[in-house]
């Protein structure tokens, strides 16, 4: 479990690495907000629309292999667009395609860590695997930053390149990890039960309709908090990513608590907790009378986000058969990818009419009716929260 969650981290400080500095690089070329907006919604929306696929491929080969694979040609990928800094319409293809092969990662990765840890180690090894992560989000940009600071584009992209070759001869540590599959079944049939699957476990559909629905209240948040800090309060561009910065910090104080105990935690509590943190940080954000309470608050937020994480890896691969499992995650990050895009779409549009303080409540106040849902939804009868057999 330390090889994947080690490889994560090398691979996802490299991500954020070129994300900002392809961004910079988009701004400082066209100096057009929409290029850079482009840039985010293909990297971030596009491979959700073809998550039922992505997911299928994971539990019909060796994940070892698929996540190997995966690392490699995101490297090979960012070499090519290093060496030739394409033109617009050809840097959002290659970036749309990288996505899509990281969305084909992602679920691999975390249906493959039941076959590493025993079952009861199972939230402890998702909130080591996030903790890992979320550390390398949050130390990619400021490294970004560094680097530039001595090399071009180019220079930066390729350090990023390596660092996916890197994660994969890390991977290569790894045992075998091959799900036994029904022989004849087809790419069709098996991106259908991927997407029965949720419908069908009544557990499942709670968790999936719960995340996908505080996502999509709350996801307008970062552009909320921007407008709240630069717009209303009146600071700097610089305080203002103090305050954005403030849910990473809070998510690795949530890791590094839940390190410690997450084991004790019902996973149904911790996701209900999550949901209820991290909506209501964002509704009393709205309320925050100063830089200082929006930080404070936002990072509560963080704490929120980390145990939603933990939660929901937690109760999928409990509840899931591992032979579906990837098919399961990717779908349900999919499902995220969705959410996350509506909130921005909708977010975006009602900021600009009401003003970034009503949103944060508005939409805060709406993830916590949502969690009051899952809540209600989880006490009912014939929901059944036991390990998928």
């Amino acid at each position: 479990m330390r090889v994947l969650s080690t490889a994560r981290v090398v691979s996802v400080v490299g991500d954020a690495l070129s994300l900002v500095t392809l961004m910079v690089h988009v701004q400082s070329v066209l100096g057009k907000a929409i290029a850079v907006a482009a840039l985010l919604l293909v990297g971030d929306f596009a491979p959700s629309l073809l998550s039922p696929l992505t997911g299928v491929i994971s539990d019909r080969f060796d994940r070892r292999t698929v996540m190997i694979v995966c690392e490699v040609a995101q490297g090979v990928l960012l070499a090519v667009i290093a060496f030739t800094l394409p033109p617009l319409p050809i840097l959002l293809a290659l970036v749309g395609v990288r996505a899509v092969i990281g969305q084909i990662f992602v679920p691999a990765s975390r249906a493959a860590v039941p076959s590493l840890v025993a079952e009861k180690d199972l939230a402890q090894a998702n909130t080591a695997l996030g903790l890992g992560s979320n550390s390398a989000d949050v130390i990619g940009p400021f490294l970004a930053a560094v680097l530039l600071q001595f090399m071009d584009t180019r220079g930066v992209l390729l350090v990023d390149a390596v660092s996916f070759g890197l994660s994969a001869l890390l991977l290569l540590r790894l045992p075998k990890l091959v799900v036994p599959s029904e022989p004849g079944e087809t790419v069709f049939t098996d991106v259908k039960a991927g997407v029965s699957e949720i419908w069908r476990n009544r557990a499942l559909r709670i968790v999936f309709l719960g995340f996908c629905g505080v996502v999509a209240c709350t996801a307008i948040d970062d552009v909320a908090v921007l407008q709240l800090t630069m717009g209303v309060f009146g600071e700097s561009e610089s305080v203002a990513g103090v305050v954005l910065g403030a849910v990473g910090i809070g998510l690795l104080l949530g890791y590094a608590l839940l390190a410690r105990g997450s084991a004790r935690w019902s996973m149904v509590t911790l996701l209900v907790t999550g949901f209820l943190i991290s909506s209501a940080g964002n509704l009393f954000t709205g309320l925050a009378w100063g830089v200082a309470s929006a930080f404070a608050l936002q990072a509560v937020r963080g704490l929120g986000i980390a145990a939603m994480d933990v939660a929901h890896s937690t109760l999928i691969q409990r509840l899931v058969p591992g032979d579906r499992t990837g098919r399961v995650f990717g779908n349900f990050y999919g499902g995220i990818g969705v959410a996350a895009a509506v909130s921005y779409v909708a977010g975006g549009l009602l900021i600009d009419v009401l003003g970034p303080q009503l949103i944060l409540v508005l939409a805060g106040g709406a993830g916590v009716l949502v969690t009051l849902w899952v809540v209600a939804a989880s006490r009912a009868r014939g929901v059944e929260w036991e390990s998928a057999s």
